[in-house]
């Protein structure tokens, strides 16, 4: 049987290491719209999530293929403007990868893992870390068991994480998810802290680095995906900082990830399968972005038995304080543990706003003693009854004396609610239940 050109170009390529032989082979852009390109030429062999380049005015830009079909293939660009014609040569490269050092901390990169700090390229680590790594396998991973200081007496007394755990902060817009984030990225519990920022306002990045951070940034590596960014970037950047996080982990590291918000993150995942000719399925929502989800939330977390943990911290913004809606009720089964907060409790003016009965920590029985464990079980008690006769009590259907358990609720739960205030700019919680029994 005789060889093509393309046969006898992949036969030579075998002797050329780590896939080589992807670069040069080229095509030609054969349909073009906003948000999608199509490449004739590069059907055989190429797949999906590999890199193909072009070039755009006078810069080398680059995209992904997103579907194959038998005679063409389809691009989604890393840039919102596409101004292309038909023609344009496009070439093929490989899959991502990235090469992570620990001299990263302290820099600010985007979603390709390239600097976006003005201070000079990024030292080259010695692993390759691929963008969609496997997680390692649950039999091999190691147990969580110690126990993690955020500095948010919130959280550190309600619902407590270890090293290793995943935790949710679900919220509506404009209710304090970022703010507590932030506070919990100040806890000097974690050797590194990976920082996620997707689709976020390019307004507030300064400010978050500047103002939040401040001396934190030595120890961190921040990825940002700002609003205007292309769905492919922002699709990204959560990869990119799983990724390095996943680099600090297997040198040994503990490391805090904080990821805001994943919500976004299924947003572009969403316009990226829609583009690919998904069916939506569950609010507009395609298979595939159910299948993401989990995936790359399992890389976080322990590490195999002799490595570090990831401490993952993420933020899922719910479409129309809707508690229910696809996206956050899928992550909820996948994490161990969610903080709640609620717009009612932040209208009131107590921040962080969290949902002291809604919200749950799946490991909370290795951070509590049993005194701390009884303590927390009866104030939840309180509270819930401190909550559930507020109607009655405004009304003045309530005797003090009637119902003691009720007096003992109406006289602690208001200091409580005083005590567990803790404002940006305040000092991080060493020790939450030493300074709640001061506060009370």
């Amino acid at each position: 049987m005789k060889m093509t050109p393309l046969d006898r170009l992949k036969s030579l390529s075998r002797t050329i290491p780590d896939g080589g032989w992807d670069i040069g082979i080229s095509g030609r852009l054969s349909e073009v719209t906003p948000t999608y390109f199509k490449v004739s030429g590069l059907s055989n062999g190429v797949k999906l999530g590999d890199q193909v380049s072009y070039i755009q005015g006078d810069q080398k830009e680059f995209g992904e293929v997103i579907r194959v079909d038998s005679d063409s293939v389809m691009v989604k660009p890393y840039t919102t403007k596409t101004d292309l014609g038909l023609g344009t040569e496009v070439s093929r490269h490989g899959a991502l990868k990235l090469k992570p050092d620990l001299s990263w901390r302290g820099r600010v990169v985007n979603a390709l893992g390239q600097p976006a700090d003005n201070l000079g390229p990024l030292s080259a680590g010695p692993v390759d870390v691929p963008f969609d790594r496997a997680p390692p396998r649950a039999v091999e991973r190691a147990r969580v068991t110690e126990p993690a200081i955020t500095g948010v007496r919130a959280i550190d007394i309600f619902t407590p994480i270890c090293h290793g755990q995943r935790i949710g902060i679900f919220a509506g817009s404009g209710v304090g998810k970022s703010t507590l984030l932030s506070m919990i990225t100040r806890s000097n519990s974690f050797d590194t802290v990976v920082i996620g920022l997707v689709g976020e306002r390019g307004r507030e990045v300064r400010e978050f680095l500047e103002d939040t951070l401040g001396e934190q940034l030595k120890k961190s590596v921040v990825v940002v995906a700002t609003g205007d960014e292309s769905p492919m970037m922002r699709r990204l950047a959560p990869k990119t900082a799983v990724s390095i996080a996943e680099s600090f982990r297997d040198q040994g590291q503990s490391v805090l990830l904080v990821l805001d918000s994943v919500t976004r993150y299924a947003h572009a995942a969403r316009d990226v399968a829609l583009a690919a000719g998904e069916p939506a399925v569950s609010r507009g929502y395609p298979p595939s972005v159910f299948t993401a989800l989990p995936s790359l939330l399992e890389r976080t977390g322990p590490g195999i038995e002799g490595s570090g943990m990831i401490t993952a911290v993420i933020s899922v913004l719910v479409d129309g304080d809707d508690h229910n809606d696809p996206i956050a009720d899928n992550i909820r089964g996948l994490l161990d543990g969610h903080i709640v907060l609620d717009r009612a409790i932040a209208e009131e003016g107590r921040y962080p706003a969290v949902n002291l009965l809604s919200s749950v920590s799946r490991l909370s029985q290795l951070c509590w003693s049993e005194q701390e464990q009884e303590l927390v079980m009866k104030l939840r008690a309180m509270v819930a009854k401190f909550e559930d006769t507020k109607d009655l009590r405004m009304m003045g259907g309530y005797k003090s004396g009637a119902e003691p358990f009720l007096d003992q609720a109406i006289e602690v739960v208001p200091k409580l609610y005083e005590a567990l205030k803790q404002p940006l700019n305040a000092p991080s919680s060493v020790n939450a239940f030493s300074e709640l029994a001061q506060l009370l």
